[in-house]
């Protein structure tokens, strides 16, 4: 990933009144060093972060993704982020981005121990090539999350509902997946419920009903996944939330993870189970997801 512009944050109070926040930004070398030895986002990866997914200069779903690292900020304790300000951020990201597809990455960090808190900052860097796996589509295999499905509600310390800096165990499970020759996870409770992918959401077909587990708490909302089905109910497809048994993998007739960056890649296998792969549809899809949208 090449990094192509970073600037940091001073940030402010969420009731800040002000309406410029030019003042509180700096542009920085984004192949230089910037961070502190003792900035507890690489020390303890104690932070939150969104990816935004930019097309020819657009930043989508930015309403999305700032309600989302709102609610992430809230869940570890970290003060609520300014949306004015990050939004000023953002627009000044998205100017920096080269034509076609970049990723803009907002994070916001505890800071330093007994030092400067909270840290933030925004980078862009152009965006993986993921036209094989929007066309072609991708094979995952289901693992073990580790925990049950009402594990969120009983240790909300486990922060499970936030999306935070600490991905070793999403980077592992890819890894894993990919030993096992396949390209990708899908994340399972110990209780046999479905999940969601290691930085993705996943919606399946069954029954000709397009169905995604509920966001309770113990999965991230996917703003991908949210467009996505806003999209299929303009075209008249039925669309539901609710939690998927581990078993129902074998009546979708396809599949689909969804992310910012990547898209909508077509699920072709589950554990070796071949699934159909709707061209068509995906194709669509995919025209709408890269299309600008707020």
């Amino acid at each position: 990933m090449a990094w192509r512009y970073a600037l940091t944050i001073e940030p402010v109070a969420s009731d800040d009144a002000r309406t410029d926040f030019g003042d509180t930004f700096s542009v920085i070398d984004p192949v230089a060093p910037a961070l502190s030895v003792g900035e507890l986002s690489t020390q303890r990866g104690d932070g939150v972060f969104e990816s935004i997914g930019v097309i020819d200069g657009h930043a989508q779903e930015v309403s999305a993704h700032l309600d989302r690292l709102a609610r992430s900020a809230q869940l570890c304790d970290l003060p609520v982020p300014h949306e004015g300000q990050w939004r000023q951020a953002i627009a000044a990201a998205a100017a920096a981005c080269d034509p076609g597809e970049s990723v803009i990455k907002l994070i916001l960090s505890r800071g330093v121990e007994h030092g400067p808190a909270p840290t933030a900052w925004v980078t862009v860097a152009s965006a993986t090539d993921f036209a094989d796996a929007r066309t072609r589509g991708i094979r995952v295999v289901t693992l073990d999350r580790g925990f049950d499905s009402a594990a969120a509600a009983r240790a909300p310390w486990l922060l499970l509902g936030a999306k935070t800096l600490s991905y070793a165990v999403n980077m592992a499970a890819i890894r894993e997946a990919k030993r096992r020759g396949a390209d990708d996870a899908l994340f399972v409770s110990s209780d046999g419920v479905v999940l969601e992918a290691p930085t993705a959401s996943v919606i399946l077909r069954i029954d000709g009903v397009f169905v995604t587990p509920a966001p309770t708490g113990l999965i991230l909302h996917g703003t991908t996944q949210l467009s996505a089905f806003q999209w299929l109910a303009s075209r008249g497809f039925d669309t539901e939330y609710r939690d998927v048994a581990a078993a129902e993998l074998q009546r979708a007739d396809a599949a689909w993870l969804v992310s910012s960056v990547r898209l909508a890649a077509p699920i072709t296998a589950i554990d070796a189970m071949p699934l159909t792969n709707d061209v068509e549809l995906t194709a669509a899809l995919n025209a709408y997801l890269l299309s600008p949208r707020d």
